[in-house]
């Protein structure tokens, strides 16, 4: 069986994990810090926008993909996947703001519910009841 929701969203992670590494890396080329954070808030908040989507990824990348292997997918875990994707670009650019902002907060929001659903779907198929 060939996942290709699991395959398609897994590339569009590695996409976006990739542009988020380049953002991090042209601030630090641009300030000239090596490592850590030199006390710069914006390189802060990029290198904080990458790990807060390496952290949340995988579990929805596990799930997406445990849910495609029971054959219960179909259409509506494409439409799920990508709007988690959407949600984490969301708050990546809403990390760049030092304040609170819709992008982040939405973003976070979005991501905590696309985490939510997908577990309770998990729950559901492996009891057999969807």
């Amino acid at each position: 069986m060939i996942l290709q929701t699991t395959l398609s969203l897994s590339a569009a992670a590695a996409i976006i994990n990739i542009w988020l590494g380049i953002r991090t890396g042209q601030v630090r080329i641009g300030k000239k810090i090596m490592h850590g954070d030199g006390g710069d808030a914006l390189l802060l908040q990029r290198m904080r926008a990458q790990a807060n989507f390496v952290e949340n990824t995988p579990f929805a990348l596990i799930l997406i993909a445990a849910i495609e292997l029971t054959g219960k997918g179909n259409q509506w875990l494409a439409i799920v996947g990508s709007i988690f994707m959407l949600a984490r670009v969301a708050h990546a650019f809403g990390m760049d703001r030092a304040g609170p902002n819709p992008l982040r907060a939405g973003g976070f929001i979005i991501t905590l519910l696309v985490l939510l659903g997908l577990a309770a779907m998990a729950v559901l198929i492996a009891l057999g009841r969807f």
